[in-house]
């Protein structure tokens, strides 16, 4: 499959290429501010599919937008036509167009004299056309200081900057580019479900303008307390996607508390507001740790390096059990509530193990009771 893509040097464009050219059967060629409308019919010789994402939105004069906008559109349009009529194959074309086509200013007004002039296309040809009106774009590369407030508020957040707020109860839509991006390749491959030239990319996030700086400084926040947040679904997933894609790699880097003594060292890593926490900490040889029974609180525990003797006594009838474990081999052991345990190296070398606990160690109430669990049954 060959694909033009206007306004491959943009914000979504960049983003699209990186995703088409890590697939072997898509060849992609781009159209770029070093082209001219001229170039566009050579461009679309034995082209597939046209996406359609170069535009004007932040011009030093309002003319701009007609030309950059309606204009390319309108020139973009003929050389499809013509391509059309010289091979009798069509070429679909894929839109990005903005919620702004619906309202009455300059960039909105050539937005949808753009699709207008996709429309005329589509009626007089049978060529397929898909526009998508596209809420504000958000995600990797964007550029801080133009017109993307999630781009800049991220920048600034990830630089100590301030966020320049003026309606903290402002309503913003959003869309993630790698969900528009999906939609297109859905579309391309012939497994959407669309139907009509006016297409939508889903999901829309809602979001006020003060949640937003809000949400991304409890992002920056988690390098001091550790706690992470919900980042694995929906919005906060691509919010903190794009928050640590606008990092400095000199801030790649945190360091995490590390408390040692003469046993070894144990290290917190990772908090989580309802899954509890992760750390890990090493034993030198013939050190035991632990000694300690809890009445909620689980653990999980796997050695990473070493070889280790996990014992256990349960608190009422006393019955001892022992285990043994090394890293050559990955494997979870559990600690159970109302079994006293322990963790001692039996190698020669450090000891390294992970531990999971089902709840942030709270110091004020840390269901941890000392009780020594002995060595025989």
């Amino acid at each position: 499959m060959k694909i033009l893509v206007t306004g491959a040097n943009g914000f979504i464009g960049k983003n699209l290429l990186m995703h088409l050219r890590e697939k072997s059967e898509i060849e992609v060629v781009p159209f770029t501010r070093e082209h001219t409308e001229a170039d566009l019919p050579a461009l679309l010789k034995g082209i597939d599919w046209v996406i359609h994402l170069a535009g004007i939105n932040r011009p030093e004069d309002p003319s701009e937008f007609v030309t950059g906008n309606a204009g390319l559109t309108q020139v973009l349009c003929q050389a499809v036509r013509d391509a059309v009529q010289q091979n009798g194959r069509k070429i679909p074309v894929i839109y990005t167009s903005s919620i702004q086509a619906e309202r009455e200013n300059d960039y909105g007004s050539s937005k949808r004299a753009a699709e207008e002039a996709l429309l005329a296309l589509s009626e007089d040809t049978g060529n397929p056309v898909h526009i998508y009106r596209l809420p504000n774009v958000f995600g990797k590369w964007a550029r801080p200081n133009y017109n993307s407030a999630v781009a800049t508020f991220c920048h600034n957040v990830a630089r100590d900057l301030p966020v320049p707020i003026n309606d903290p109860d402002a309503l913003i839509n959003l869309v993630y580019v790698d969900d528009v991006i999906s939609h297109f390749l859905t579309l391309m491959e012939g497994k959407s479900n669309a139907s009509g030239i006016f297409a939508e990319v889903d999901p829309v996030y809602q979001i006020t303008v003060g949640d937003l700086a809000n949400q991304l400084n409890r992002f920056k926040a988690t390098r001091d307390n550790l706690i992470t947040e919900p980042v694995g679904t929906g919005l906060t997933r691509a919010l903190y996607a794009t928050y640590v894609s606008y990092l400095p790699p000199e801030r790649f880097t945190y360091t995490v508390p590390q408390h040692g003594d003469e046993r070894g060292v144990f290290v917190e890593m990772l908090k989580t507001q309802d899954a509890g926490q992760f750390s890990f900490f090493t034993a030198h040889p013939g050190v035991t740790r632990g000694g300690h029974y809890h009445h909620s609180k689980t653990e999980k525990f796997l050695v990473i390096k070493g070889k280790a003797c996990f014992r256990f006594r349960h608190m009422l009838t006393g019955e001892f059990y022992e285990l043994f474990t090394a890293g050559d081999k990955p494997e979870i052991v559990e600690t159970v509530p109302g079994w006293t345990h322990d963790i001692t190296n039996v190698g020669d070398d450090e000891l390294v193990c992970m531990l999971w606990a089902n709840e942030i160690f709270d110091r004020d109430s840390p269901d941890t009771f000392s009780c020594p669990v002995g060595t025989e049954a």
